[in-house]
This record gives structure tokens, C-alpha cells and sequence, in this order.
């Protein structure tokens, strides 16, 4: 795909339908031709990298009324999971008029042959939804052969798909969306990432990141309760964050009891002067306790001769860099006649 087209939206084909929103007086509609520079500082030319801005378009391409649509949440759980899927419901039964919305149970194994009954989802179904943790409608990892999955699209009858899920996930639907292409199908596959990372570029916040954050502000200041409850008390907090290091921060910055923040964007030895070692032995010799804060993805560095293999859903296993660090601190310790307590 050439450079200036890598952000373009693929569309089945012309849009000719009136959209229902249009006797909505308050809205804006968007057309397909506005667009955002990526990097908004360009001279003479105009810039290859544009973002189709969102928003309802005038005209639609398939009619609500004789519309089916299915929605499927994959992989982790995630704050908010419910929170979308009632967002899905609401907005597409009530302003758009799609009056069959299925809910595929347990990731794309509802897709599959031995698929479990989808749900239907209707208002009364989701109304109460967005306050509970998990998804209503299920998740796994993995996922069954792509034309297996396009094979479910047809059987179930299913004209838009929603995907809501991480790296797999998007994945998945992307090949979905080849094969329905391969076969001229008439069916859209729309992606709706789902990470608590916040590491979605050109996105100022993924939802569930400002729960997260918040929770792991909890959990470190119970450890720096702990760590100042004993002699020379060390916490060791590992936080989710595979490739990226914002719950990691943010959540050290909330709490403001962190000491050492370890992140994946940035490599950190461990041995000799200015080391993590030697900064922990110098923290706990001046104030007698220390909290540290590591994103699950920092110091992969660490376990480069290990074979870890990939999860089902093709992610890169970590080494538990958790534990590595609470056995070097404790070995550091150790030989340095140094008590110590690691919580």
C-alpha cells in the first residue's frame, strides 16, 4: 500500500442510504475527504500521513432495519469491556435502529464450529452492565482457523462485526477482513482496540488506563506501608505494561510513594555504581526502606537466552521480571550483610 494511502479506511463500496441521524439537528457530519495531518509542521508539499477524522457520515451503506450486527470481545479483561458493549447496544438500537445484535460468547471461538448460542443483546439486556467488572458476553485467547471464522459470519448471518480486543485481536480481525474480501463478501469488520497500556498511537487515552492507574496507585501505597514496617523494608510492585510504561508512571506519579520507576522504554543495569542494586543499597542505608515500580515488560534484557514462546494469541512471552529483581536484590543484600525484607 503505498505511504500516502496506509491510513486509509476501506469501505464494501458506495454509500447511497439516507443516515438515521440525520433528523438529528445537533450533529455534524463528517465526509470522507476531511482529514488531519499526522504531523500538522509541513512546508511546500502536502503531507503523505492523514487521518480520516471520525464522526457519522451523511449517507451509510447498509440499511438498520435489515442489519445484523455481532460483537465479540477477545483476550484479557479489561476495565470497561461492559461499559463498550452497552455503548455498542444503546447507540446502535436506539439511534441507528438495528433491532438484532448478537453477542458471540467467549471470544472468536464464537465464530467457530462448535460455537456456544450467541447472546442477543438488547437495551433491557445491557442497561445495567457498565458497572460490572469482565464482559458480559465472555473472552479467550486463540482463535480458530480465519476462514472458520468467516464461515460463522455467513452462518450466523452477521453483516457488521465489532471486535473489541488487544495485538491478537486486531489481528484476527485483519485477517477476517482479507478473507471476507478474498470472497466478496459483503460484511464489515470494524476493530475497537482495547488496552489498559494506553500504548494505542495517535490516542490520548485507551479506555480502562484511568482505572488501572488507580488501582495500581492503591497497590503501591500498601506496599510503601509494608516497606516502612520493617527493618530496611523493601516493596516490589510489578504493574501490567508489556511494551509500555504509562500505568507504571502515572500510577507513581499519583502515589507519590515510588522511589524507582522501571519502565520498558528505558534499559537500567543493575550492577556497579549507579546501578539499581547500588541506588537500593544507597536508598536503604539513608531512610531505611524503599518502593519499587515495574512495568511487566522492563528489563527484558535480562532473559535473552531464554526461550519463553509466544501465548495463544501470538504475544511474545516476558520473563517474570518480578521475581528476577526480588531474587538479584535479595542476593545483593545478602552479600552485603544488609537485612532486609522484600514484600
Amino acid at each position: 500500500m503505498p505511504r500516502k494511502d496506509r491510513f486509509r479506511i476501506e469501505a464494501l463500496g458506495p454509500c447511497t442510504l439516507p443516515n438515521p441521524l440525520s433528523e438529528k439537528q445537533y450533529l455534524k457530519f463528517r465526509d470522507d475527504q476531511e482529514k488531519i495531518a499526522l504531523d500538522p509542521i509541513y512546508t511546500r508539499t502536502q503531507p503523505d500521513d492523514l487521518l480520516e477524522l471520525a464522526g457519522p457520515r451523511e449517507t451509510i451503506y447498509f440499511r438498520p432495519g435489515k442489519t445484523r450486527v455481532g460483537i465479540v470481545t477477545c483476550g484479557g479483561l479489561c476495565p470497561g469491556l461492559n461499559a463498550v458493549i452497552r455503548g455498542l447496544v444503546m447507540q446502535l438500537w436506539h439511534v441507528y435502529g438495528c433491532k438484532e445484535i448478537v453477542g458471540l460468547r467467549y471470544g472468536f471461538a464464537g465464530l467457530g464450529k462448535d460455537a456456544p448460542q450467541p447472546m442477543e443483546l438488547t437495551p433491557s439486556v445491557v442497561d445495567n452492565i457498565k458497572a460490572i467488572g469482565g464482559t458480559l458476553l465472555g473472552t479467550s485467547r486463540g482463535t480458530p482457523p480465519t476462514s472458520e471464522l468467516v464461515d460463522g459470519l455467513v452462518w450466523q448471518n452477521i453483516d457488521i462485526l465489532f471486535a473489541i480486543g488487544g495485538d491478537g485481536t486486531m489481528r484476527g480481525a485483519s485477517a477476517i477482513w482479507e478473507e471476507v474480501k478474498k470472497r466478496g463478501l459483503e460484511k464489515s469488520i470494524i476493530g475497537i482496540p482495547k488496552t489498559i497500556d494506553n500504548d494505542i498511537p495517535y490516542v490520548t487515552r485507551s479506555f480502562g488506563f484511568e482505572t488501572a492507574v488507580a488501582e495500581a496507585s492503591e497497590a503501591i501505597n500498601c506496599a510503601h506501608t509494608e516497606a516502612h514496617g520493617v527493618r530496611n523494608g523493601i516493596g516490589l510492585v510489578k504493574l501490567m505494561g508489556r511494551h509500555a510504561g504509562f500505568i507504571a508512571t502515572h500510577a507513581c506519579l499519583a502515589s507519590g510513594n515510588a522511589n524507582f520507576c522501571l519502565i520498558p522504554e528505558v534499559k537500567f543495569g543493575l550492577d556497579g555504581e549507579g546501578g539499581l542494586l547500588d541506588l537500593v543499597e544507597r536508598r536503604l542505608r539513608r531512610r531505611g526502606n524503599a518502593v519499587i515500580v515495574v512495568a511487566e515488560g522492563a528489563g527484558q534484557e535480562f532473559f535473552m537466552d531464554a526461550s519463553l514462546g509466544e501465548d495463544a494469541s501470538g504475544n511474545q512471552k516476558l520473563g517474570d521480571i518480578g521475581i528476577y529483581l526480588k531474587n538479584r536484590i535479595s542476593e545483593y543484600c545478602d552479600g552485603i550483610s544488609l537485612h532486609h525484607a522484600i514484600k
